[in-house]
Formats: C-alpha cells, sequence, structure tokens
C-alpha cells in the first residue's frame, strides 16, 4: 500500500481482505513517471475531476483500495472536493469461481469486471454506502476497475474481492497443476521421490494432493496431502512399477483433474510373503507341525527352542508344508516358529508354538449328572497303563489346565472292562446347579511319563434355572453430581445380587442388541444404589435393575443361559438436573482448557495450553479464571489479578462439592481485553459420601 496516504485501521482490514487467497503478496513498488505495476497490485490515478478526464495528477501503486482521507485532499495538487481516484489491476483468477465484491464508500463508487459494471453505488451522500454483489468470475485472466468519486464532505473507500468457499456455493473445482515432475534419492534401502508443480493461480486454493498409481492399473491411492511445490515420499516396496500425479484442491473440497502422469518408477520388491499360520501337536514319538501354505514362497525354514536355551536353531529347510520332530526329548516343552521365504530373499515368520512329546490324553471320557454332582468314566489307552490322573473345571472354554482350575474329582474304585482295561472314575460334587462348566483331563502312565489335555467336555450340572421376577418400585433422582437409583427388594428367596445397567432411552430394548452399559453389582441386601460422580447436563438416561441369583440366573444375557434380555427388566427413564451455564463466551483462545476433580479435596484442578500454530498467537500478558454459579446465572472470577503469562495451572480451592461445576479461562491481551478458552467442568461427590 502507498504511504504516501494515511493508513486506518479499516484500510489494514481491506488488505487482508484483498490479499485473501493469493499463494503470494507483493509490496507496491514506489511511483515513477512511467508507473508499472506487479499484479495483484493495483495501479492507482487521481483526478482533479469526477468524470476521469484529462491527465491524471498522480499515478502510483496500491496493495489494497482502503482509504479514509476525510475532509482532506488525496494528495498534493489535488482538491479536496469534487476529485475522482481510479484502480485497475489485471490478474489470473485460475479455474474463476464465485466471488463476493464487497464496497463501502461515501461518495460514488464503481466496479468493472472486464469492462462491464458489476457494482454501481454512484451518488453523492453524507455517511457511508455499502453493498456486496455476488458473481462468478470465468476461469482464466480478468480485469478488475474500481472508479471512486468524491464530491464534496468526507471522503473514504473501501474494496474487496473475495472467494466465496463454502462447498454449497463453490463446486467449481481447480484448474489441474502444471510442470509436475519427480526424481528420486537413495536414502538407505528407499527410494525417495520427490515430485514438484508449479502454482495454481486459484484465489481459494488450500493445497494439493499427491497420488500414485501401480502401471496397468487405473486405482490412484494418495501419497500424502501438502501446501507447498513439491512432496517427498518414500517409494512402495512391492516390485512394481509406479505412476505419479498431482491433484489441487480449494477451500470448499473441490477436486481438480490430475497433473500429467510422471512415471513409470521402477521399485524394488520387499514385501515379505504372507507369515504362515504354525500349529504343532505334541504325540509319544514327535512333535508334529503343519502351516498353510503362503503364496510365492520358495522355502520354508523350521526353527527350534528349548526353555534352557536363549535363541532358536534351525532345524531344516523344506518346501512341504509340515514337519515332525523326532529329536525332541520326551517331556521337555519346545517352542517353534517356521520362517517363509520368496525368490527375492524376502521372509516371514510365523506364530510361536509351544510342543511336548506326550503320551495319549484320556479319550472316550463318558459323562453322567446324577442328583450328587458330575460322574467321569474313561478307560485306559490300549496297551498304556495309568497311575493317575486329573481333572480341570473352567466355566469359561477354552479351559486353562493349571492349579488354579484343578479340582478335587473324588475317585471311585477302578474295575475293568470286557477286554481287561482299566476302567478309571471319579466325581465332582462341587458342580453348582444350572451352571455350564467345561472339563479336561490328563494322565501320568506306569512310566511316569505325562499326557496332554484330553478334548475339551461341556457339562450342565441340572438345577434351578429360573431368573428371579423383575424388579418393582425402581425410581430415579436427579442429583447435581448423578442419580439416585430406588427399588423394592426381590422377593426371590435365592437372591444373590442385584446388577446396574444404563442404556440408550431412545432406543430399542436394552437387551435386543446388547448395548447397555454395565454399572454396578449391588449386595443382595441393599435396594438404593448411587450413580456418579456423573455431570448434570440436561441429559435422559435409562437405568436397568436385573435380580441375579445364587446360580447366576437373570433375566439379562450376563446369564449364562440366556442369548438376550427378557422384555420384562425393569428400567426408569429420567432428565438430569442441567447445569449447563446459561452465558456462553465463544472460545476465541487459540488455548484448550482441561478441567478435573481432586479426588480427595474435591478441588477443581485446571490446566491449559495454547494450541495455536503460531507462538504469536499464544501471546498473553495473563489468565483469568471463572467458575459458573448458577444461583446467580454469571460468571465468577476467581481470580483477583490476572495469572502470569507463565501459569499454566489452577486449583479452586473453594470449589463447591457435590455438584457440578463449571469453568472457563480468559486470555488477558496486553490492552487488558480478554478471550475465551472452551468450557469445561468437574463432578464431585458431596464431602460425607
Amino acid at each position: 500500500m502507498n504511504p504516501a496516504r494515511r493508513t486506518t485501521q479499516a484500510a489494514t482490514t481491506a488488505l487482508v481482505l484483498a490479499t485473501a487467497g493469493a499463494l503470494l503478496s507483493t509490496a507496491a513498488p514506489a511511483a515513477s513517471a512511467a508507473t508499472t505495476c506487479t499484479s495483484p497490485v493495483y495501479k492507482r490515478q487521481f483526478f482533479a475531476n469526477t468524470t476521469f478526464s484529462g491527465t491524471p495528477k498522480k499515478t502510483d501503486c496500491d496493495t489494497a483500495i482502503a482509504e479514509n482521507w476525510g475532509a482532506r485532499a488525496p494528495a498534493t495538487g489535488l482538491p479536496k472536493d469534487n476529485f475522482g481516484v481510479r484502480w485497475t489491476v489485471t490478474r489470473d483468477f485460475g479455474s474463476g469461481g464465485p466471488f463476493a465484491l464487497s464496497v463501502a464508500a461515501q461518495d460514488g463508487i464503481r466496479v468493472y469486471v472486464d469492462g462491464a459494471v458489476k457494482v454501481n453505488v454512484w451518488k453523492n451522500v453524507t455517511t457511508t454506502q455499502k453493498e456486496t454483489v455476488n458473481l462468478t468470475v470465468p476461469k482464466g485472466k480478468h480485469t478488475l476497475r474500481v472508479d471512486y468519486a468524491a464530491w464534496t464532505g468526507n471522503a473514504n473507500v473501501n474494496f474487496a474481492y473475495t472467494p466465496r468457499t463454502s462447498a454449497t456455493v463453490d463446486k467449481v473445482r481447480p484448474l489441474a497443476p502444471t510442470g509436475a515432475d519427480i526424481n528420486f534419492l537413495v536414502q538407505t534401502a528407499d527410494a525417495v521421490g520427490i515430485v514438484s508443480w508449479a502454482p495454481n493461480k486459484e484465489l481459494d486454493l488450500a493445497g494439493y494432493r499427491v497420488y500414485r498409481r501401480i502401471a496397468g492399473s487405473s486405482n490412484w491411492t494418495r501419497a500424502g496431502t501438502t501446501t507447498g511445490l513439491r512432496f517427498t515420499t518414500n517409494q512402495p516396496s512391492t516390485g512394481d512399477d509406479y505412476y505419479y500425479e498431482v491433484r489441487a484442491y480449494d477451500k470448499a473440497g473441490n477436486e481438480s483433474a490430475g497433473s500429467t502422469d510422471q512415471g513409470p518408477v521402477p521399485t524394488d520388491d520387499r514385501t515379505p510373503p504372507t507369515r504362515p499360520v504354525l500349529t504343532a501337536e505334541g504325540v509319544e514319538a514327535a512333535n508334529n507341525l503343519s502351516w498353510a501354505a503362503s503364496k510365492g514362497v520358495k522355502t520354508y525354514r523350521v526353527f527350534r527352542q528349548a526353555d534352557n536355551e536363549n535363541s532358536f536353531t534351525k532345524l531344516t529347510e523344506t518346501t512341504s508344508t509340515s514337519y515332525s520332530d523326532t529329536s525332541a526329548r520326551y517331556g521337555d516343552p519346545y517352542d517353534y516358529e517356521v520362517v517363509a521365504v520368496d525368490a527375492a530373499g524376502n521372509s516371514a515368520a510365523s506364530n510361536v508354538v509351544s510342543s511336548t512329546r506326550s503320551i495319549a490324553p484320556p479319550s472316550n471320557i463318558a459323562v453322567t449328572t446324577p442328583s450328587w454332582g458330575v460322574v467321569f468314566t474313561w478307560t485306559d489307552p490300549l496297551g498304556s497303563k495309568t497311575a493317575d490322573y486329573s481333572v480341570y473345571r473352567s466355566r469359561t472354554s477354552p479351559v486353562v489346565s493349571d492349579n488354579n482350575t484343578r479340582i478335587d474329582c473324588t475317585k471311585s474304585a477302578d474295575g475293568t472292562d470286557a477286554s481287561g482295561n482299566t476302567i478309571h472314575r471319579c466325581t465332582d460334587y462341587d458342580a453348582r446347579r444350572g451352571v455350564t462348566y467345561h472339563y479336561v483331563m490328563d494322565r501320568v502312565n506306569t512310566a511316569g511319563r505325562y499326557s496332554g489335555d484330553s478334548s475339551e467336555i461341556t457339562v450342565t450340572r441340572p438345577g434351578d434355572e429360573s431368573p428371579p421376577p423383575p424388579v418393582t418400585g425402581l425410581t430415579a433422582e436427579p442429583l447435581e453430581y448423578g442419580v439416585r437409583l430406588n427399588w423394592d427388594a426381590s422377593t426371590a428367596t435365592d437372591l444373590d445380587r442385584y446388577w446396574v445397567y444404563a442404556g440408550d432411552p431412545d432406543g430399542d430394548h436394552c437387551g435386543s442388541n446388547h448395548n447397555c452399559e454395565y454399572i454396578a453389582t449391588v449386595n443382595a441386601d441393599t435396594t438404593t444404589y448411587t450413580d456418579g460422580p456423573l455431570p448434570a447436563n440436561g441429559e435422559t438416561k435409562t437405568y436397568y435393575v436385573i435380580a441375579v441369583d445364587i446360580y447366576g440366573n437373570s433375566l439379562t444375557y450376563e446369564d449364562e443361559d440366556r442369548a438376550a434380555w427378557d422384555s420384562s427388566v425393569s428400567q426408569v427413564t429420567y432428565t438430569e438436573l442441567d447445569l449447563t451455564p446459561t452465558v456462553v463466551h465463544e472460545d476465541t483462545a487459540e488455548w484448550y482448557l482441561s478441567a478435573s476433580a481432586n479426588a480427595t479435596t474435591g478441588s477443581g484442578v485446571l490446566s491449559w495450553s495454547c494450541v495455536a500454530y503460531s507462538t504469536v498467537t499464544c501471546d498473553t500478558s495473563g489468565f483469568n479464571v471463572y467458575r459458573w454459579d448458577g444461583s446467580t446465572g454469571t460468571y465468577v472470577r476467581l481470580t483477583e489479578v490476572p495469572l502470569a503469562a507463565t501459569t499454566k495451572r489452577y486449583t479452586d480451592l473453594t470449589a463447591p462439592t457435590g455438584t457440578t461445576n463449571h469453568y472457563v479461562v480468559s486470555v488477558v491481551a496486553a490492552d487488558g481485553t480478554e478471550a475465551f478458552t472452551n468450557v469445561d467442568y468437574t463432578v464431585t461427590l458431596p464431602s460425607e459420601a
């Protein structure tokens, strides 16, 4: 902007608007006898009349149209009334699109695009007149001309042309980038591609996206996004050839067509083959390994590690998908791994599995469920005598056979079958009625060799499978820190506990899609529960209370025998108290506030941090802390004077307990003005809770 004239705050604002969207701003050069101004800078001409006739009294360059001459002459040699100023500029609008032409002037102003009048506010007035015209600018270069006439009185003029970037308005795609090129460097084992291109001319340009595709394919994959004119990317390591292209995108989300394809670019094959999925079975003679074939594999390498070894040892290399390790010591556990190797030398290791050579486990196990327990009967494998055996039980599958699941299965006297093989029998007296259990067995033979686990057996002991009836009298009392539930005591004689859940009040029944949230378990002798601390923000919620008997039976799918919730489950829907502030400050500060309550004292612990990209935006002279007072409907300032600019934390020792407290922090500028962060809250239980 030419420094010969006075610059106002309004002029500064107009400068920002006039240059918005440009990739580069250009400073106005000094005027000369033959004035040439580089686009997008305006050429400005001053006339001693309002008809723009004759030779201009002065010609210079101007970066923006934003003047307030008041009752003074605009320049030396010009009158203070009845003068005219003309601005002209020719610039490239790229793909064009929707623009807003905004004027504010006292007195007259006309705006021309390529010689056609688009804004015409041409009259002598005593106050500033404003107008905005929306229009679509075609692609390419266009000339803007602004004529301003000052007849009498004060003189001021502002003009800006800005792209309209709303996605609902701007449907014009940017032009495809030109001048795309790609070069490569070698950085360690990766080929690094550097893609560069010429800048687009669109004023609403947001950035560029770089895409690549495999040669012979039409499927483009985005490699990255940038606001610059070059992009660096590591090449894929698939062995394929790739093409690259660049697309521009604007602030409305419109994306251009692609630039000229660059390539093909070859890549090395460093992609490993599919990872083998390894399984192992230990038998008395060997540990038998097997795995599914991997695509493109040339060979498989089999590795083994014993418990007392620190690394794997290669056993063999094979093209088969199975291997029997007969060299493993009997009874010792081993870890195994198979590595698939392709023709390029890329490799992928399988999962690690453990296996131990062992005798055959108990098999052909028969189960009966008389009233006293679960009875197991099985016969020794042919030619293998059993010295002892163990039984393991779990309510979940698969069963982990260890000391935690090992049970006291009371053994009965052994017998023999018709072939003379020993029959073993034991009874689990502790299995609960109506509960499903999973069992496995192992054994040790007369030579002292142990087996692995038998096949899993699932047993449900007959018993009570009827859930307690629905809870009655369920009510919800909203609190400032949560909700208090009350209900009538269950009439079930075998009641064990209550379950509390929360669900979606607007959806189907809570159990229809298993979408309820478990909240708590309440003892059978208690008929009240307080859920908190929870914010009192006026939301509507539904709670469910379910009675559970000693067998685990209930009206919910949490009962192992039930696939969904019973439709008669008791529920109550309520609306929370609403302590949300009724006054909302616009969070204009580039700072983020986080609030939490001290679990011991209930004090509000606040911290904040700057989230701006620019350190200049983070500058401040201090901070004020406010807490919402619902009784007065105002924010109460907690800090007598602003906290130091280096302070990023504050503890509210006066915070009320048993309620929801809302906080906001103001960022104080050097002139004393305040910008506000987001609002955050804390919730505490009453001090006696």
